[in-house]
């Protein structure tokens, strides 16, 4: 079927729309096959509104008269009304964008045919490899190496054609470990501590079931990792009874004697529907204005999603300690390995690597840690906040780690190359773009679809000079030192550069915030080339005058 025959009705006039902090606008609407396009005519100006089709999340339909009213909740958390003449219109416009907006074939998408003219098909996809990473990374050259035993996608769909194991353990005992893991996810590594050399591991739990089975090449896996070290540390992000009760299932962990170099810590983290069920009570309570303070806050408080934000910065806070204090290395698992381990991982790594703060660095870290290691992008973001459908698989976890990122630049406004910006274009990105760099749910898919040969890549995009400006922090000041976020209760806030974009709080806070930024920006300038670090500090109970700044407006 075309996507041209799901268009009842292409073009409809006087059509009103009406949107928050403007005032109401009458003018055409078009529906094409990926877009919604509002034009408001006057005189000889023109003015136009164009909202990708995928971005729409839900959308509610109301007859007023002989007219309709479509309400259309977006995934970036904007709602729109259009007031439409004629219900049969209305109606038709209305089937129109619930079938183009929830399309299921990959290559129907806009970025199968997004073709701007400032980029082509021809150059690189992709900003690095597990290849790149092991040339980077010299601590890893005698004891690691880079094994291309699942080229073919056979030994393990969710993982990349390559990744990087001890040297020691040859592929056959690989293919035997991934035998012994959900999903064939065997321990890869993730990060290599460019201090003391000490590594970050990821993969899913073993299969060991109830009758408790064992894996000896999962065990030598292990063993050579930490190579005659004391002790290694395995978190588990599910609580010991949830583990437990794994085993019943055909999952379960790793046993103490059969890893008895591991020890192995519990750190609960929800997952899937959970999750997606506290985005939603978040959104409801940051929509409506009618709430009293304390009622607001009650709603914000049952959402738990920034209980949520707590684990996995705590959890992440316990790996960046167990690498950097203790000096040992890490397995990190729950149960698929692609959500929560994804999460900690990549929230390790911002903490320890000054290298991923940077913008290039932080964008290589996503595309490693979350494109390439198989998170599945089609099935957790098929629906933001707003949907009336089931749920199925959606779940947003990357979209906790953005906010768990807000969080530490809120925190250290030093520390990051990047702003708030560039999250929260990321944010919109992940639900609805453009760009083919957030498609599928892994590199086998990709590759099967023709992602990279028919798309372009958004993180390349990026990173174009004129681009990369608007997202760059100027207060940037690189330190080699680890960073440690604090996570008591009263230093983590509501994100509401995201949570209340849309809101009368938003607009004016941004005003505001522009206005501090441009004095923080003048100060930080005068201080000259010469001016010490000390500022930054490593720990979070040490705040800047920066950050005290920032902390005040929040309040405001």
């Amino acid at each position: 079927m075309e996507l041209s025959e799901h268009i009842k009705t292409a073009n409809v006039e006087d059509v009103t729309l009406r949107r928050p902090f403007h005032p109401a606008l009458r003018g055409t609407l078009c529906v094409t096959s990926h877009h919604l396009l509002f034009s408001d005519r006057k005189d000889e100006a023109s003015w136009q509104l164009l909202i990708l089709l995928k971005n729409i999340d839900a959308i509610e339909k109301r007859a007023v008269g002989s007219s309709g009213t479509i309400t259309i909740k977006c995934k970036d958390l904007l709602v729109l009304q259009l007031e439409i003449p004629g219900m049969e219109e209305c109606l038709n416009i209305a089937s129109s964008i619930e079938a183009l907006s929830s399309l299921e074939s990959v290559t129907e998408m806009y970025p199968f045919f997004y073709r701007p003219s400032h980029l082509t098909l021809n150059g690189p996809w992709g900003l690095s490899s597990t290849e790149q990473y092991y040339k980077q990374t010299e601590r890893l050259w005698d004891r690691w190496r880079v094994s291309t035993l699942n080229s073919d996608y056979s030994v393990c769909p969710s993982y990349p054609s390559a990744v990087i194991m001890p040297r020691e353990v040859d592929d056959d005992k690989l293919i035997r470990s991934a035998r012994f893991r959900q999903g064939g996810r065997f321990p890869v590594l993730s990060y290599c501590h460019h201090r003391n050399g000490m590594v970050i591991m990821r993969s899913s739990q073993p299969l060991t079931g109830a009758n408790k089975k064992r894996c000896k090449e999962d065990e030598l896996l292990l063993q050579a990792v930490i190579d005659g070290s004391e002790l290694g540390y395995i978190i588990d992000l599910r609580s010991a009874q949830q583990a437990q009760q794994a085993r019943m299932t055909g999952g379960g962990f790793e046993s103490k004697s059969f890893y008895s170099h591991w020890k192995r810590i519990h750190r609960h983290h929800e997952r899937g529907k959970v999750v997606q069920e506290s985005l939603i009570k978040l959104v409801e309570a940051c929509s409506d204005p009618s709430h009293s303070v304390d009622r607001w806050l009650s709603k914000l408080e049952n959402s738990k999603w920034l209980s949520h934000v707590h684990s996995a910065l705590s959890t992440a806070g316990l790996v960046v300690e167990c690498v950097e204090r203790d000096g040992h290395s890490v397995l990190v698992h729950g149960s698929e390995g692609t959500d929560n381990t994804l999460l900690v991982s990549s929230l390790a790594q911002l903490i320890l690597d000054p290298a991923s703060r940077t913008v290039t660095g932080f964008l290589c870290l996503l595309e490693r840690e979350w494109i390439q290691a198989g998170h599945p992008f089609q099935q957790r973001c098929a629906h933001s906040a707003y949907s009336h459908a089931r749920l199925k698989q959606e779940c947003p976890i990357f979209l906790l780690l953005l906010d768990c990122v807000w969080q530490v630049w809120r925190q250290f406004p030093l520390a990051l190359e990047f702003s708030e910006a560039l999250l929260l274009r990321l944010a919109q990105e992940v639900y609805a773009s453009n760009y083919g760099t957030f498609l599928c749910n892994s590199e086998q898919e990709r590759c099967a679809a023709g992602v990279k040969e028919n798309t372009h890549c958004l993180f390349q995009s990026l990173l174009r000079p004129d681009i990369e400006e608007q997202y760059l922090n100027p207060l940037y000041e690189p330190t080699d030192l680890a960073i440690w976020p604090s996570v008591h209760p009263q230093s983590l806030q509501l994100w509401t550069g995201l949570f209340l974009r849309w809101t009368e709080y938003a607009q004016n806070m941004e005003e505001a915030r522009e206005e501090v930024w441009s004095i923080v920006k003048e100060h930080h300038e005068q201080a000259g080339p010469d001016r010490t670090n000390n500022t930054l500090s490593t720990h979070c109970d040490t705040l800047t005058p920066f950050e005290n700044l920032m902390d005040e407006l929040t309040i405001l």
